[in-house]
């Protein structure tokens, strides 16, 4: 081992956690009497924490906790108990040495080297306002046993999730729905608002989710639980700034923000990896990595799917235009990782077992298909040998890399960008196999137009600035508070469902701040998207791989995987007694699907809304849904 990173595990190595919460909160009920409640919702997060589970209960509140053991196993544990807040806690405080040192100044002592317990320790010296102070991705709950009162938050960015549920004296919440839904006190009823979302596939940014009544926290949100209700609060928002920088400072700033966000998140106990698709982003963040690893090797992981390179045809595929393969190969060898390709087929992504662990990962129905089944394979390969893996999330959203934002014609169109980017490519929507009664009952073409509204109206403007940069700010804004929540959802859900905890460099929220002012001229030069960060990694990179356009995510080539998905619309529309989604699908668009005749889409649509289809109807049997609101 390098002295360095001797140096660095000494000094860094200090405990940060990923794990499962849950609880519920009544003042007219004594929870002392429902210890079984507690812990029946407490099992659900054994997934997201296998390596230790705990309940705290008192008259008024109820909090369980399932851990995920990263560093320090001995003194992270919870419910963790500090004066009079009681913590469950999800996430990472990357900044909580910092914290610890200030703490320890205002005459603060600690007794463990976690993260959770500066969390604790700094409420009850700085009160709500404590959570300005934390870089991280977090979801946690805070139980005040003087003010009998409950804080529960989330980050800035909306990296960790957590889900709550209004009751007529308090409330119940969790990492994910099945936590709730384990509380007998709340129904599986479908809400409609909500099932227009995943019509959309858009984040409902009242928060409320296809259950009726519960509702997901939003990023940089807090709500305050109390005797006098419920009050929720936004403590973070981005904010329009002039950019002051010139282009070399700039350039000079990002690699310094991501030298030290990576530096940072590279901490753990546990053996920890590096996903790698051979794009700019996951490459810079490999290299970073290795510098910090001196001497140590590093280990990356990517997918590949059985046959893809000698199939791939980048014409039949808008969406991915080079071949991961290659780019992989030539940034580990530069680099010099010890790299493992997780090879997936068919049988994997249409076996039964491992889609019902995709559907109980969500507990909501998605399109994304293949794309989450696969991740969901990747990670458990990778769950063999790390604990930890480093992801690229959010480098498109922040450095202006998605197609749609180089387009002017999508730019025109008065809708969702990539709503925009669909139309013009002839696509159809993802809700398309869905009736128009469905449709018209979720009021879904009035809520596209209305949600693309309330997304403008709240990006913040700067006076002075040029049209186009005003409308690429737009663009950028949409990109990072709406398109980027369905990436980190599905990143949380595959990862903590084995129990793999993913880390986001990308979307430190210094970093997204910062861009979020650059203006575009700066982050795309010359037609090339993420400009600037290719300029910033321009010394640790293969030119070929600084140079690649942009690729999506892969997805299998295999024609039998597309015949899996018919031969399971084909179920659906021939039985429809025995399938509760039938009564809200469009049989004649189904069939053409199933016969082959559809020309309106073809390959990655169909199969997306194909899967919206299929999930759905898993969805409704899994978690026995009552679909009333819809009829």
């Amino acid at each position: 081992m390098s002295l360095r990173r001797m140096l660095g595990v000494a000094r860094l190595s200090e405990g940060l956690i990923m794990c499962g919460i849950t609880g519920f909160v009544d003042f007219e009920s004594d929870l002392r009497l429902h210890r079984a409640t507690i812990e029946a919702m407490t099992e659900t997060m054994a997934l997201r924490g296998p390596d230790d589970g705990g309940t705290w209960i008192a008259p008024h509140a109820a909090l369980g906790h399932r851990r995920l053991a990263v560093i320090d196993p001995a003194g992270g544990a919870q419910p963790m108990v500090r004066g009079n807040a009681v913590l469950v806690y999800s996430g990472e405080v990357y900044n909580f040495r910092e914290l610890r040192r200030e703490l320890t100044a205002k005459g603060h002592r600690f007794t463990t080297n976690s993260d959770t317990e500066v969390v604790a320790i700094a409420y009850l010296e700085w009160g709500e306002d404590f959570v300005n102070r934390l870089n991280g991705m977090f979801g946690f709950a805070i139980w005040d046993t003087e003010k009998e009162q409950l804080l529960l938050v989330r980050d800035r960015v909306g990296v960790k999730p957590v889900y709550y549920y209004p009751t007529k004296h308090g409330i119940a919440f969790g990492s994910e729905p099945k936590a709730i839904l384990a509380n007998p006190a709340v129904p599986r009823k479908v809400n409609p608002d909500g099932f227009s979302s995943f019509l959309m596939l858009q984040a409902n940014m009242s928060g409320q989710t296809l259950f009726d009544g519960m509702y997901e926290l939003q990023p940089g949100e807090y709500l305050r639980v109390s005797r006098n209700g419920i009050d929720k609060r936004r403590y973070w928002r981005l904010e329009a700034r002039p950019h002051e920088d010139d282009l070399e400072t700039t350039v000079a700033k990002v690699r310094s923000l991501m030298e030290d966000i990576v530096e940072r998140q590279l901490v753990s106990d546990v053996p920890l990896g590096m996903l790698l698709s051979g794009g700019v982003d996951s490459s810079l963040l490999t290299a970073l990595a290795a510098q910090v690893n001196g001497d140590d090797v590093l280990h990356s992981f990517s997918i590949d799917f059985v046959g893809y390179s000698d199939s791939f045809n980048a014409a039949a595929d808008g969406l991915r235009t080079t071949d991961d393969g290659p780019f992989i190969q030539q940034v580990v060898d530069y680099v010099g990782c010890l790299h493992k390709s997780v090879a997936v087929d068919t049988h994997g992504l249409s076996d039964r077992d491992v889609r019902r662990e995709v559907l109980a990962s969500w507990d909501l129905p998605n399109h994304l298909g293949d794309m989450d089944v696969s991740l969901y394979l990747l990670f458990r390969a990778v769950r063999e040998y790390c604990t930890v893996a480093i992801s690229g999330e959010g480098a498109d959203e922040v450095f202006g890399g998605y197609p749609w934002v180089h387009d002017d014609k999508v730019l025109d169109i008065p809708i969702y960008p990539w709503m925009a980017f669909q139309v013009l490519r002839g696509t159809p929507g993802p809700f398309s196999l869905f009736s128009s009664d469905v449709i018209e009952r979720t009021g879904m073409m009035e809520r596209l137009g209305g949600m693309y509204a309330e997304g403008l109206a709240e990006v913040p403007r700067l006076d002075g600035e040029s049209p186009r940069d005003a409308r690429m700010r737009e663009v950028n804004y949409l990109d990072l508070t709406r398109f980027m929540r369905a990436l980190l959802d599905r990143k949380d859900r595959m990862s903590m469902a084995l129990g793999l905890e993913v880390r986001v460099p990308f979307c430190d929220h210094r970093l997204i701040e910062y861009m979020f002012n650059v203006p575009w001229s700066m982050k795309s030069r010359n037609g090339v998207g993420k400009w600037l960060l290719r300029e910033a990694a321009g010394d640790l990179l293969p030119e070929s791989v600084l140079q690649r356009p942009k690729s999506a995510f892969p997805a299998t080539l295999d024609t039998g995987y597309d015949e899996m998905l018919r031969k399971g619309l084909k179920s659906i529309v021939d039985n429809g007694d025995d399938e509760p989604i039938r009564p809200f699908i469009n049989p004649e668009a189904a069939q053409q699907i199933i016969d082959g005749t559809d020309s309106a889409g073809g390959g990655t649509w169909n199969r997306l809304r194909t899967e919206s289809v299929l999930r759905a109807n898993a969805w409704i049997k899994e978690y026995q849904v009552d679909m009333s609101p819809l009829s």
